[in-house]
């Protein structure tokens, strides 16, 4: 081999070489620079407030027992009247009352019941529904229906079927500032776990809003309600 193709031999394997270094030079470094993007911080952040439920459902239910049909029927007719009286002279408007259909059980007709041992064969139940959006209107009045005890009527106290609602329909016009509220809080969180690693604070790179929840305050309060939300947010970290 003469001296010129080794010379060019020899400059063709220094450049080989220094585009390897120079290849190798920049992928470690996009490598570095790649680790470097990815570094994040994971942080939640919690919105809550007390409000007062806006929609109150109060069902108001009685019961009569006879032996006579014609006149359970009268009764039942009578009693309602005085219920949805009582309640329209507390503030309440009559079309925020409704009346169900009575249910009449007719013991005689029950094969497993001895309506030879019952005081009465027909017993009646029927239920007057407040639903109305003026909760401290329709709170006024539950204490005041003792009052009907001197007309003969006889509430049922089942705390299943009979239960108070009380709700909160306005969750749309609180969300978008509980959201707000939510992100800056895990932002607060994350600049903190970043000034503790000698790291500066980034951009978001993903957030998730959680679901909201509607809950009673406690037992003794269900017309305050306690409105939830965590949000959950990734950022960027950089030093």
């Amino acid at each position: 081999m003469n001296t010129s193709s080794s010379t060019q031999f020899l400059w063709l394997g220094l450049a080989i070489a220094a585009g390897l270094t120079a290849l190798g030079y920049l992928l470690g470094a996009a490598a570095v620079e790649v680790r470097e993007y990815e570094r994040t911080v994971t942080a939640k952040g919690l919105s809550e407030r007390e409000l007062p439920a806006d929609l109150v459902i109060w069902p108001v239910a009685f019961t009569l027992a006879s032996n006579d049909i014609g006149n359970l029927y009268s009764r039942l007719r009578r009693q309602s009247d005085l219920i949805v009286e009582h309640l329209e002279r507390q503030g309440i408007a009559s079309a925020e009352i409704s009346l169900s259909a009575p249910t009449i059980t007719d013991k005689a007709a029950q094969a497993w019941t001895d309506s030879q041992s019952a005081e009465f064969r027909f017993v009646a139940t029927r239920t007057v529904t407040v639903h109305s959006r003026r909760v401290s209107q329709v709170q006024s009045a539950m204490p005041t229906l003792l009052e009907l005890g001197s007309d003969g009527i006889v509430f049922s106290g089942d705390p299943y079927q009979n239960r108070i609602e009380y709700l909160f329909e306005g969750l749309n016009e609180v969300k978008p500032s509980m959201v707000e509220e939510a992100t800056r809080n895990a932002r607060q969180v994350a600049r903190k776990f970043a000034e503790d690693s000698d790291s500066l604070l980034g951009k978001i790179r993903r957030a998730s809003q959680g679901q909201f929840t509607v809950t009673d305050r406690d037992s003794n309060n269900p017309q305050i309600k306690r409105v939830r939300v965590v949000s959950t947010v990734e950022y960027y970290l950089s030093d």
